[in-house]
């Protein structure tokens, strides 16, 4: 997937190195700061668990790179949830913060969850005080739904959608 400044392809098991610098990094953590991978098998063992998921579901998430320079900028894309909606999915390195990749992964992943299947919502589940993806989830077009409990890891958080929610967990 190309967009107009991001090469986004698969993750795979050799981009734990890229990855780790990134989920490695508290900056990175700002608004959850218990995600901090503290090792590269954590990191490694979520790359296992998200390329598994393209054979799956069809869609994961991807390597971020831009397209100018080659670096590696982050991960995200749209992965299937448990209650069979779309979770859209970002984590980018605080120096990428602030000029639309966030945004422009995101509009790419929501295309792809469409274009994989359109039968079902594709949600981001924002944490309320994350003021930054609130504003990429209203950029993307999608309704805030109020708290709800976020199926993946059971805390509380906005959930913005698409499209109206039948069921959120």
């Amino acid at each position: 997937m190309i967009t107009a400044r991001l090469d986004l392809r698969p993750v795979a098991l050799d981009d734990v190195e890229d990855l780790f610098l990134i989920t490695s990094d508290p900056a990175t953590w700002q608004h959850a700061p218990d995600g901090v991978h503290r090792d590269r098998e954590v990191t490694l063992d979520w790359i296992r668990r998200a390329a598994k998921r393209w054979d799956s579901d069809g869609l994961s998430y991807w390597l971020a790179r831009r397209r100018d320079d080659g670096e590696v900028i982050g991960v995200g894309g749209a992965q299937r949830q448990r209650t069979g909606n779309w979770n859209l999915y970002y984590r980018l390195s605080p120096h990428a913060w602030g000029h639309g990749y966030a945004t422009e992964l995101s509009r790419a992943a929501l295309d792809a969850a469409h274009a994989v299947d359109n039968t079902v919502p594709v949600l981001a589940w924002v944490l309320e005080d994350n003021t930054a993806s609130v504003r990429v989830a209203e950029r993307l077009g999608l309704t805030n739904h109020g708290p709800q409990i976020d199926p993946s890891d059971g805390q509380t958080r906005l959930a913005y959608a698409d499209r109206p929610v039948t069921a959120f967990h």
